[in-house]
């Protein structure tokens, strides 16, 4: 039996831990979490002090001041996208 390939498109974001949160225009979260994925990233959903960056949308709300609080690197939508080009 054959292990499926991994569909990582780059490794851009190689050794990153991300949150994203809010909403965004074009995007899903499942979405984002996939492009994190694919990127050689790791999603996860709530920030920490090993959080490298919060993704945040319109309404992002307390993961945002979280972040803030942590000193974690808060990216927009295009800020994000810019990186895995």
């Amino acid at each position: 039996m054959q292990m499926p390939e991994k569909k990582e498109m780059s490794d851009k974001l190689e050794g990153k831990t991300i949150v994203v949160t809010g909403s965004f225009d074009n995007y899903s979260r499942k979405d984002m979490e996939e492009l994190i994925v694919s990127n050689g990233g790791k999603a996860t959903g709530s920030v920490s002090k090993k959080t490298d960056y919060l993704v945040a949308g319109e309404a992002a709300g307390s993961k945002l001041d979280k972040a803030n609080s942590l000193g974690v690197k808060v990216l927009t939508i295009d800020e994000f996208m810019e990186m895995i080009k």
